[in-house]
Order: structure tokens, then sequence, then C-alpha cells
């Protein structure tokens, strides 16, 4: 199977990304052909400093490579170096049912919360089918938020092999496990929108004070607890060991204990955790030229598989000859 999936470069990536979705990109690798780009058009919607944004990119790509993404096995690239998905976006575009845009839950809501909504953001949905449409894709990796928009990619393509002939292949959502499972500093998902958020390549000392100062309930120490209902729990569940996770389990709910204990045991096994991505992140910023190698090399890729589309997709609408 091929899978497709993008990743915006709005923000240091951090445990909610990684576990949402980079941990199982890199699962996927090994056993299906995968696209994996950093979204960059995507983030321009948001994103209105030329620096920060470059710089962005290019830590995206550093973080990806650093958590176990293999270029070897998987084509990594940039969203803009396939000027051939904005080629597409255009001809899907002009065949774009308006009403279907305006049902879009992003667009919507930023018009319920009062906030400017520009042409970027009402047509994203356009650009995110062609993202997926010019590799083939088969299957796309999407939390549950974005299952709309996998289902207009899919109606524009197969609108438009309705009326001009078979192009297109159907993508099908697959649903990242964790998605809507990590929780922030706070209790709550973890997101950049909450400012709830604990970097993966943050400084170990960083991750360990916001950990310290996450919030807990007001129960004696002696009291049992249980570990289900509690969210130091569950992100502990994410970086121990099985048997680590039932001794912790455990001791919710013998009780004896304070959660700054839990605390330490948190911060020590997600220091442990991203330790190996931590030195190779490292050591990849001393080699950029192997970086831009590699995104050099992935663009390559994927462009040539994007004007295979583009080619069929031109010749079925009549822009160039037979």
């Amino acid at each position: 199977m091929r899978v497709l999936s993008g990743i915006q470069p709005t923000g240091r990536f951090h445990w909610g990304n990684y576990f949402g979705a980079i941990q199982q990109y890199i699962d996927l690798q090994h056993e299906h052909t995968g696209y994996y780009f950093i979204a960059n058009l995507h983030a321009l919607t948001t994103i209105r400093e030329p620096e920060l944004l470059r710089q962005l990119t290019r830590d995206a790509a550093l973080d990806l490579l650093a958590l176990g993404l293999d270029p070897d096995k998987a084509t990594l690239f940039v969203q803009s170096d396939v000027p051939e998905v904005s080629q597409l976006t255009w001809i899907l575009m002009t065949c774009t049912p308006l009403g279907l845009l305006e049902r879009c839950h992003a667009f919507k809501e930023k018009k319920a919360r009062g906030l400017t909504a520009d042409a970027g953001l009402f047509t994203y949905p356009v650009l995110m089918a062609a993202d997926i449409l010019a590799y083939d894709a088969n299957w796309v990796p999407v939390g549950q938020d974005q299952v709309q928009h996998i289902e207009v990619c899919r109606d524009l393509a197969t609108s438009f092999n309705h009326h001009f002939a078979e192009v297109f292949v159907l993508p099908e959502a697959r649903l990242l496990s964790n998605a809507a499972k990590v929780p922030g500093t706070d209790g709550e998902k973890m997101s950049k929108s909450y400012d709830n958020t604990i970097g993966i390549f943050e400084d170990p000392k960083q991750v360990r004070k916001k950990i310290m100062r996450m919030p807990t309930d007001s129960r004696a120490m002696e009291e049992p607890k249980d570990p289900d209902t509690d969210h130091l729990y569950q992100l502990f569940q994410l970086f121990g060991s099985p048997s680590e996770v039932q001794e912790m389990a455990e001791l919710y709910r013998r009780g004896g204990f304070g959660y700054g204990q839990i605390k330490k045991s948190l911060a020590d096994a997600a220091e442990r955790y991203f330790s190996e991505a931590h030195a190779r992140r490292n050591e990849l910023a001393n080699r950029p030229d192997t970086v831009d190698d590699i995104l050099r090399a992935g663009a390559k890729r994927a462009r040539e598989q994007a004007s295979t589309v583009l080619e069929r997709v031109e010749q079925a609408c009549g822009i160039t000859a037979n």
C-alpha cells in the first residue's frame, strides 16, 4: 500500500505530534511505500514571518529524521518542492463546488469564532486533496478532525473520474490511534492551540520543570487512586516498559505515594525514551549537507510520481494532447 501524510511546520513538534502521528509514520515505513512531506504551503495560512517558516521547515526535517524516519524506506520532502501539486490544485479547484468548501469544519469554526478566514483556509481541503491524489495514495493517516477532508478528497476525485476518465486512485483515511489520547500539561489534549505542550526536543531540564508544575488532585497520599483517570499515568504509559507501567498502576491502586514521585518517574522515563533521538538530531544538525541531500532526493522522487499523475490529469481534461 502507498501511504501519504503531511505535517505542518507551525511550531516545534511535541509529545502529542509524536505519539499521535509521527510514531505511526515510522512504523508504517517498514511495511508500506511512504510519502511524508513538510506542509509549508499549508503553513502559510498561519505564519507570516518568512525566516520563521524557513527555520521551522528545517527543524521539522531534522526532527523527523532524528525520530527515525528512514529516507531509504520512505520519501521525505518539502511540499513546495513539488510544484506539480500546486498545478493539480488549480485543476481540482475548477470542479470543486463552493458549498462543499463552505461546509468544511476548519473554515466554519474560524468564522464562528469571529476570526479572519482567508481564501487559503477556505481552499485548504483542495490543496490537501491534491497532496494526496498526486501520489496515488491508498492510505492517509489522519486524526478524527481530518476525516472530513479525506471525504472531500474522495468526492473531488470521484467527480473528476466521472466527468473525464478514471485517473485518480481513491484514498482511504487511516485513523491515528493515539491522535486524541496525549494529555498536555493542563490535563487537556496536548495542542499548540492550548499552549500546553511539551516539546520532543526541549531541554530535559525544561521538560522536567513543566512536568513538576502539572496540576494534580487533592486526595491524600495514603488514598488509593484510579490510574486510568489520571493524566500523569496516561503519559507514563507512553514511555514506560510494560513492567514499569504495570508497577505504576499497582502503586496507584495501592496508594501511599505523592504525585511528586510520579512526576519524577515520568520525567526520567521521557528523558530515556527520547535520548537517542536527541543524540541523532545533534549529529544531523552538524551535517546540514546530508539533510539537504535527503530532502532534494525526496523531492525528486515525489516529483517523478506527481508528474506522472499530473500528466494523466492534463490529458484527461484536455489541457495537453493524448
